[in-house]
């Protein structure tokens, strides 16, 4: 035997990387590739057999096609069928490449299934079928907070990216640890009436800006414990803080909103001064270019990042019937949409649209908003009310958007509700009572589904399930 023979001899069938069929009683070691095929998906027996009895049956044509005049129609198409289809009535095929009978299911059949069980859950009128949403009957967690002031115009607590509570009680500054409860105490404002007014963390969590009675503004490293600037500017109290990036925006008593880079010296990069009365809420939008600002002279202004420094706004609405503006919200999944609530006199929840300046919506709560938070997982807003002449007082009212009717409400705190704050996952809001007390509430996850779809039929149908 030559070398050549020999090699071939020693050749074995593992260098393919065989794999087989399971699905399939006969085991094949060598499936090939999907564009080449390979001989062992082949039965060449049966092939070869079909060839040589159509040979066959070729030189003997002359001598049948004698005979099939003579045979009856029926008998004629009997005979055809026998012929050509096999057992299961299909035409006889040569070359067969033998799968699993499971793939003879398309993919994209399934998914029309799974299409057309979503469809089957849309009721009569077109209302798709879901679980109603449900509030939780009570809190999750409720912390004494000894000392909050119970003051409008303040906003005593932020909760921070880094998963840690900020709260000002009396003249003391905390921080809470959500994950391991620890409680640490970060500064203690010093002087006669002083204390802080205003909370904020910063994008990142890195450092938390305090403004506080008499107009003092610092920013604090929580992992040192120590201030680590000091920013004038003010006259009054500084009611609301808001960050932007880098820059750190305050406004104040003395009607001005003061815009800080904090990466500079203690030099503000533009003052404004529009508001006729005290500033009392501020936020920039998540996109960080449009800044809103509510007074308390019930006017909402709508400030463009680019234009600020020369004091031109680009809306202003004064639709809060004579109410101060404190809470302020802007739409997560929708970038031009602002929620805004009044005050005692005016209590309602509106809407705007500020691409176009106009409100889409205007709901009265016949009670005093505090603050007003979305829900990044339904398309829901919650409301924390205080004083009013309705049964909202010192509630909690969940809303859903667009059509703002209520889901429900909640009446825990015995005064009103001062400051909402949600956690970084959006999961749960805490809400800061005038009674003395931070209560959490997992009002925003999602609704819990018996029976849910696994997570492989959420993908092909190309639904979503949030994991809590």
């Amino acid at each position: 035997m030559d070398q050549s023979k020999k090699r071939a001899v020693q050749l074995q069938p593992d260098w393919y990387s065989p794999r087989r069929l399971h699905d399939s009683p006969t085991q094949y070691e060598f499936p090939g590739d999907r564009f080449i095929p390979n001989r062992s998906l082949m039965n060449l027996d049966q092939a070869h057999c079909f060839v040589d009895k159509q040979s066959q049956r070729s030189t003997q044509t002359q001598f049948r096609c004698k005979f099939l005049p003579f045979m009856p129609k029926g008998y004629r198409a009997m005979l055809r069928e026998s012929l050509t289809l096999d057992s299961e009535g299909r035409p006889f095929r040569m070359l067969v490449f033998r799968g699993s009978p499971k793939s003879r299911r398309k993919w994209n059949n399934v998914i029309d299934d799974m299409r057309r069980d979503a469809d089957a859950e849309v009721l009569s009128n077109g209302v798709k079928q879901h679980e109603s949403r449900r509030l939780p009957t009570k809190e999750v967690k409720v912390l004494d907070a000894p000392k909050i002031k119970d003051d409008f115009y303040v906003n005593l607590m932020d909760w921070g990216r880094n998963n840690v509570l900020a709260v000002a009680l009396g003249s003391a500054l905390y921080l809470w640890n959500a994950e391991n409860q620890e409680v640490k105490k970060l500064l203690e404002v010093q002087g006669d009436n002083d204390y802080p007014t205003s909370v904020a963390w910063s994008e990142k969590a890195t450092t938390l800006a305090i403004g506080c009675m008499k107009s003092k503004l610092q920013i604090w490293d929580p992992e040192t414990s120590k201030c680590i600037r000091s920013l004038g500017g003010h006259q009054s109290r500084i009611a609301a803080i808001a960050w932007n990036g880098h820059t750190l925006t305050t406004g104040s008593r003395d009607r001005s909103i003061i815009n800080h880079d904090v990466r500079v010296g203690n030099s503000p990069t533009s003052r404004i001064k529009a508001h006729t009365e005290e500033v009392c809420g501020l936020k920039w939008s998540s996109e960080g270019n449009v800044l809103a600002s509510g007074g308390n002279e019930s006017s909402i202004y709508i400030w463009e990042a680019s234009k600020m420094s020369s004091s031109n706004f680009l809306h202003r609405f004064n639709a809060h019937n004579q109410a101060a503006v404190k809470a302020l919200a802007w739409c997560p999944y929708q970038f031009n949409v602002l929620a805004s609530g009044g005050g005692t006199g005016d209590g309602c929840i509106k809407i705007w649209n500020i691409k176009n300046g106009t409100c889409t919506h205007s709901i009265e709560t016949k009670a005093q908003i505090c603050g007003l938070e979305w829900n990044r997982h339904h398309k829901e807003i919650l409301s924390g009310h205080g004083y009013g002449n309705s049964g909202v007082q010192n509630h909690l009212c969940l809303w859903k958007y667009p059509s703002m009717t209520k889901v429900g409400e909640i009446n825990r705190h015995e005064r009103r509700v001062i400051n909402l704050s949600q956690s970084p996952d959006g999961l749960t809001v805490v809400s800061a009572g005038g009674d003395e007390t931070l209560r959490f509430w997992d009002i925003f996850g999602p609704p819990r589904v018996e029976n849910s779809a696994s997570d492989f039929e959420n993908l092909l149908s190309l639904k979503t399930s949030l994991i809590r």
